[in-house]
C-alpha cells in the first residue's frame, strides 16, 4: 500500500488514509432569518461528492462560532442548535462512505462582514446583512475595510466561551474532529501576530500575552471535546513579513510557530494544520508546488507534533513523496479537490493503494 493510503490513528480515531480535504468556504448558507448559517443541499452534495471519492477526512469549511464571527453573511455557523441539527445529515452521509467528518470552528475578527468572492468580496453594511467587526486592535484589514471595534477583556472571554459552545455542538452534530481556526488573519491569528495585535494589556505585547487568547480557546475546547477524539489547530506559520529582506516588517514567524506548536501539544492539540499568510494583504508570498510543506516539516521535526501539509499539492506522486519522506503525516488538499472530487481514488489507482468506495460504483473499478 502507498504511504498516502495508509490509515492514520489519533487518539481513538482511525482515519482511513492521508488524503484529507482542507476547509474551504462555500459562502452558500442563508444570509438572514432563522436559517442563517444553516447548511443546506449544496453542502450535502459538495461534501458528499468528496466522501464518495474516497477522501479520508473532510474538514468542513470555516464555521462561525457567533454571528459576528462569520467572514460573510453566507458563511456556515454553529452558534445555535438549529445549525447543529442540520449538520447531522451531512456527518451521517460522510460516515456511511467511510469518511471521517471534521469541522473547522472559526471567528473572522477584523476580516468579517465581507461579501462572497464572486461578488467582489468587499465589506458589506447592514443593508446587505453586514455587521461591525471586532479585533484585538482597531486596525482595518486593508484600505476600504471597516475599522474594527477593539475587543474588551469581557468580549475576549465571551469569544472563548463561544468556541467552547461551538465544539460542544459540533460533537452533538456528529463530527469526529474539530479544528480551531488560528490562521489566515482571522481573530485568533490577529491576536498571535504583532502586526495586528497592538494591545498593551495581558493579551498583547509579549509572545506569552499574544498567545494567551489562543491558549484559552484551546483549553476551553479541549475541556468539552471528548477525550477520545482528536483536536486540530490551523495556523499560519508565517505572515510573510520577515522572510522577505526587502519588506521586513514585524509579524508572526516560522520560529514563533515551532515554539507555539510545543505549547499546543502540551495543551492537548493532536495535529497542527500548517498553512501561511492571510494576515497582511500586501505581503509577497513565493507560491509554487508544495510551497508551504517545509513549514509543516519543521513543526513535525522540531516540536514533535503531527502535522498536515497544504499548498498547491495537486498530484498523487507529489503527495506520496510528502508522506513517504516524513515531511507531514497527511496532506490537506484544497483546490485540487474542487477540480477533482475523486482525487483520493485516482491516486490509489496510480500508486497501488486502496480506498473504500460506494457499492453503487463498483462496476467502474
Amino acid at each position: 500500500m502507498s504511504a498516502l493510503h495508509e490509515p492514520f490513528r489519533l487518539r481513538s480515531l482511525t482515519i482511513p488514509n492521508r488524503v484529507w480535504m482542507s476547509p474551504m468556504c462555500q459562502y452558500s448558507a442563508e444570509e438572514s432569518g432563522p436559517e442563517t448559517g444553516v447548511p443546506g443541499d449544496w453542502h450535502l452534495a459538495h461534501y458528499g461528492a468528496r466522501a464518495t471519492g474516497g477522501t479520508g477526512l473532510i474538514v468542513v469549511e470555516a464555521t462561525a462560532v457567533s454571528p459576528e464571527g462569520r467572514i460573510s453573511p453566507g458563511d456556515l455557523g454553529i452558534w445555535n442548535d438549529r445549525q447543529a441539527a442540520a449538520f447531522r445529515r451531512i456527518t451521517s452521509f460522510l460516515k456511511a462512505q467511510g469518511t471521517v467528518p471534521g469541522v473547522q470552528i472559526a471567528h473572522a475578527g477584523r476580516k468579517a462582514s465581507t461579501d462572497a468572492p464572486w461578488r467582489g468580496g468587499a465589506p458589506v453594511g447592514p443593508e446587505a446583512h453586514g455587521w461591525q467587526p471586532v479585533a484585538p486592535s482597531p486596525l482595518p484589514f486593508d484600505e476600504g475595510h471597516l475599522v474594527p471595534d477593539e475587543l474588551t477583556v469581557e468580549g475576549i472571554q465571551q469569544a472563548v466561551q463561544d468556541f467552547a459552545a461551538a465544539a460542544r455542538r459540533a460533537r452533538d452534530a456528529g463530527f469526529e474532529v474539530v479544528e480551531i481556526h488560528g490562521a489566515h488573519g482571522y481573530l485568533i491569528g490577529e491576536f498571535l501576530s504583532p502586526h495586528t495585535n497592538h494591545r498593551t494589556d495581558a493579551y498583547g505585547g509579549s509572545f506569552e500575552n499574544r498567545t494567551r487568547f489562543a491558549r484559552e480557546v484551546v483549553d476551553a475546547v479541549r475541556a468539552v471535546w471528548p477525550e477520545e477524539l482528536p483536536l486540530f489547530f490551523r495556523i499560519s506559520a508565517t505572515d510573510w513579513l520577515t522572510e522577505n529582506p526587502e519588506d521586513a516588517r514585524e509579524g508572526w514567524t516560522a520560529d514563533d510557530t515551532v515554539r507555539f506548536a510545543a505549547v499546543l501539544k502540551a495543551q492537548g492539540v493532536d495535529l497542527l494544520d500548517v498553512s501561511t499568510g492571510g494576515n497582511a494583504p500586501h505581503a509577497r508570498i513565493p507560491t509554487g508546488p508544495g510551497y508551504q510543506v517545509s513549514f509543516a516539516e519543521r513543526v513535525r521535526t522540531e516540536a514533535g507534533l503531527p502535522v498536515g501539509a497544504v499548498g498547491e499539492i495537486t498530484e498523487a506522486g507529489q503527495a506520496e513523496k510528502i508522506i513517504g519522506n516524513g515531511q507531514a503525516d497527511a496532506v490537506l488538499i484544497g483546490r485540487e479537490l474542487l477540480r477533482n472530487p475523486y482525487f483520493a481514488r485516482h491516486a490509489a489507482r496510480e500508486l497501488g493503494g486502496a480506498v473504500a468506495g460506494p457499492v453503487q460504483y463498483h462496476r467502474a473499478v
